[in-house]
């Protein structure tokens, strides 16, 4: 299933989401246990569930009456490629600027030395 980075960013982008991630992190849980320290009610969490659901983030799986729903790791794999891309990018380029400045102070030391043995 190829879902697009921006339905990853729009699903992540809501707190209330955000931590529903989180909770899954520890293991699969019921709609009302995700629902009780959100304090909404069950329809709530089940719209946001649909979003990540659709942005291939969690699973549902029906056990005898219980919905469980469980995380997707995989389904953050596009997210997480994107963001170390990026993260490479301006690693390299506040590198480059780096030694750019360390370079500019290392010429102004050798001007203030030069004056002060004249």
């Amino acid at each position: 299933m190829q879902i697009s980075l921006s339905a990853t960013f729009h699903a992540m982008a809501d707190p209330a989401r955000r931590y529903i991630m989180q909770r899954l992190a520890d293991g699969p849980t019921s709609v009302g246990e995700l629902a009780r320290p959100l304090d909404m009610t069950a329809p709530a969490v089940s719209h946001h569930l649909k979003v990540l659901q659709r942005a291939g983030l969690v699973d549902r799986k029906i056990e005898g009456q219980t919905r469980l729903i469980s995380l997707r790791p995989e389904g953050l794999a596009e997210m997480e490629s994107w963001l170390r891309d990026l993260h490479q990018f301006w690693s390299e380029k506040f590198d480059t600027l780096d030694q750019q400045l360390q370079a500019g102070m290392d010429r102004e030391r050798e001007k203030i030395r030069g004056r002060q043995n004249v």
